[in-house]
């Protein structure tokens, strides 16, 4: 081969080789921002579908007896913000693992909540008294989570009509803002939100589960502010499976909110509000720009718009929530 014919080979390999590196570079840039913000976190049956939570920079784990024993200082180094506890279920049960974690996970620095697993089959004053018995009023505490699904695969099967369902909701979420002094989160899957949630208690902060696509594909829902988007996360500390979840707010509310001074269910500021400069847009919504600690990076996503309803095919028959196993 000609010493030219050579060059020009070297000259157009070498430009075809740091193409390739140049597009590898932007493709892992965009497609995996969220391992740059917690490289210890990792998914066992990883789905594309949920990227979009994977890059908020405020995520949490939920979890209960089935974790077995935590190591939370591992938990707690590993990235994570906050916790969800089981504590109770129905009005007998108790998680025979909630205490200790609620003063580990204390004890390590991660910010704790206490969550009910309702039952229908029981009433909503019975619930409420034992919640009252046995969730902690710790002022340090994130406001308690009110788990609201159908029970398939439990002792208690039936399903009650829409506004028995809440009717009951209404009573046991005033009973537990009541008992901790703080607004309720309600927790949700994708049946029983399209069966009995929609449209209801929009003040209220919403904790979504999909782990397979967006939320604003399966929910009719303008807002939420968690995602529970994996039941198949790894967390060092923790072995084997652990959901993961992601706040969708900036560092700035999930602060203000665990101080009393900011509403994530209504979006509205008790005091402390950041000042807003006349010349400039209002603050993006929830979600919308990692926090400096994690480099500031702008996310390539929009809030969280109000989506036509959805057809049949859309329900999640096929799957129920991982705190229903509990």
């Amino acid at each position: 081969m000609p010493v030219r014919s050579r060059i020009s080979e070297r000259m157009t390999s070498g430009r075809s080789t740091l193409g390739a590196i140049v597009m590898t570079t932007l493709f892992a840039c965009f497609a995996t921002p969220a391992a740059a913000l917690y490289p210890k976190k990792s998914d066992s049956s990883p789905h594309h579908g949920v990227r979009d939570a994977r890059r908020q920079a405020i995520q949490g784990i939920d979890i209960s007896r089935w974790q077995g024993d935590i190591d939370w200082d591992k938990v707690k180094d590993a990235g994570t913000r906050f916790a969800f506890i089981k504590a109770t279920e129905g009005g007998d049960h108790l998680d025979p693992n909630f205490k200790r974690n609620w003063a580990e996970a204390k004890k390590a620095g991660v910010a704790r909540g206490a969550y009910h697993f309702v039952w229908w089959c029981r009433s909503a004053k019975d619930q409420v008294r034992w919640m009252k018995r046995h969730i902690p009023r710790d002022a340090d505490a994130l406001p308690p989570v009110l788990d609201v699904e159908w029970q398939n695969g439990s002792q208690c099967t039936r399903k009650i009509s829409r506004e028995a369902a809440l009717v009951k909701i209404r009573e046991m979420l005033k009973g537990l803002q009541e008992h901790t002094g703080k607004k309720p989160i309600i927790y949700t899957d994708i049946n029983f939100h399209e069966d009995i949630l929609e449209g209801e208690f929009n003040d209220y902060p919403y904790w979504l589960r999909s782990t397979a696509a967006p939320l604003r594909h399966r929910y009719n829902r303008e807002r939420w502010e968690f995602w529970q988007f994996t039941t198949t996360g790894r967390v060092p500390g923790i072995t084997g499976d652990v959901d993961r979840n992601a706040f969708y707010g900036s560092e700035r509310e999930f602060a203000a909110w665990r101080q009393g001074r900011f509403d994530i269910g209504t979006r509205e500021w008790r005091g402390g509000e950041p000042k807003v400069a006349a010349n400039k847009p209002p603050a993006t919504s929830a979600g919308s720009r990692a926090p400096k600690g994690a480099g500031g990076t702008p996310l390539r996503m929009a809030p969280p718009a109000k989506v036509p309803q959805r057809t049949a095919g859309a329900r999640d028959v096929a799957t129920t929530s991982s705190l229903a196993r509990d």
